[in-house]
């Protein structure tokens, strides 16, 4: 049993990942490698490794001639005289195996056998990092910041390095040397020097994920995220409609005290999150979506996607939002554009009515979203 090697091969399967199995067809190849080298051909050349006991001979396989002289190519012919030593029952024109022994090696064929070893640990290292980051392509990760490279940050993922670039990262984001940050896997590249990680702070699945992680509910479907809207580093809104009508899905991602989505939030730099509940009806959608700010009425036409929504005269700027943000991430998250007024410009509008809209305690009503649209046709 060759206990020195193979405790190298177990040791390499650990710390590496990398499977002994490959390290032993490594080991093989090298040694073919190493008697071209030394013979100038391996085509006949014969290489036996015991997967068990890590115990491996070499052997050339050599035509028997009936004497020294008649030898044209040692590294393919053997005298009859030197292979009755190695089989006493030879002849000549037989085939015989003559053991090749790799201490015998030159220094240049034993450099170009450890040579072949070393690279193919390096690519199956490659490889196995590789495989690791692409199963965790579009999840989230947890980096811990190393240095800053111009204006991008080289992350440390624990066996590879990701690049944080600055159009990945929140306007006014800051990190420390040795911070620990959560990113979201955009996509992983083998490249010869080594996976190339590309991580967000920016993407909005950056943020599905961390509730995932966060809220049970979530994890186990329970409570399913419908759709999100964020501007990275200011606001986010997100929908959430829960399968179980005993769970209240905005509750539950909330969390006691706020203890699941101030987690979030504290991770995101204090990025506000608006979470609100997913209706399969349009208006109640895009009115949800408005909070918080309180709608009058709603008109939602799917046809169109768009909605015309009535707020109260002291809520037309929280609907609308600092420079247009509440109205621009509610039209996000509900894929309509809003057109929002006060009651005072409704009812000064051409054509305004009240019944054409849909009331937040009232059904809603197709036979005036048909009515609304021919109007609104005629007058246009």
């Amino acid at each position: 049993m060759n206990t020195e090697l193979m405790e190298a091969l177990n040791l390499l399967e650990r710390e590496k990942g990398i499977s002994r199995d490959v390290l032993l067809d490594a080991i093989e190849n090298s040694l073919m490698q190493a008697c071209e080298k030394n013979f100038g051909s391996n085509e006949n050349v014969r290489v036996e490794i015991d997967r068990e006991t890590c115990d491996y001979n070499v052997y050339a396989q050599k035509e028997v001639v009936e004497s020294a002289a008649d030898v044209e190519n040692k590294a393919l012919q053997i005298s009859l005289a030197d292979a009755k030593k190695i089989s006493k029952s030879a002849k000549v024109g037989d085939v015989i195996n003559v053991e090749v022994k790799s201490k015998e090696f030159g220094r240049i064929a034993a450099q170009n056998a450890k040579q072949v070893i070393v690279q193919k640990i390096r690519e199956e290292e490659r490889n196995v990092i590789f495989n690791q980051y692409f199963e965790k392509e579009k999840n989230v990760v947890t980096g811990t910041v190393q240095r800053y490279i111009g204006k991008n940050v080289s992350l440390n993922l624990g066996k590879a390095d990701a690049i944080l670039t600055e159009s990945e990262m929140a306007e006014g984001e800051k990190f420390r040397i040795g911070q620990r940050v959560k990113v979201y896997v955009l996509d992983v590249k083998s490249l010869t020097k080594g996976p190339r990680i590309n991580v967000s702070r920016t993407h909005p699945e950056l943020v599905k994920r961390l509730f995932e992680e966060e809220v049970t509910e979530i994890a186990d479907g329970t409570v399913e995220i419908k759709s999100i809207a964020r501007e990275p580093g200011s606001r986010t809104k997100i929908a959430v409609w829960s399968n179980n009508e005993n769970v209240d899905p905005v509750g539950a991602c909330v969390g006691m005290n706020g203890a699941r989505v101030n987690a979030i939030v504290d991770e995101l730099g204090g990025e506000k999150i608006d979470i609100v509940n997913w209706d399969e009806d349009p208006g109640r959608l895009v009115q949800n979506a408005l909070s918080p700010a309180t709608v009058t009425a709603v008109f939602a036409d799917p046809d169109e996607k768009s909605a015309k929504v009535v707020v109260p005269n002291d809520q037309l700027s929280l609907a609308i939002g600092k420079e247009g943000q509440n109205a621009r991430l509610a039209a996000k998250l509900t894929n309509y554009k809003i057109d929002i007024k006060s009651e005072e410009q409704a009812e000064n509008s051409p054509g305004f009515r009240y019944e054409d809209y849909i009331y937040d305690d009232d059904e809603y009503d197709e036979e005036y979203e048909g009515e609304y649209a021919e109007e609104t046709s005629e007058e246009q």
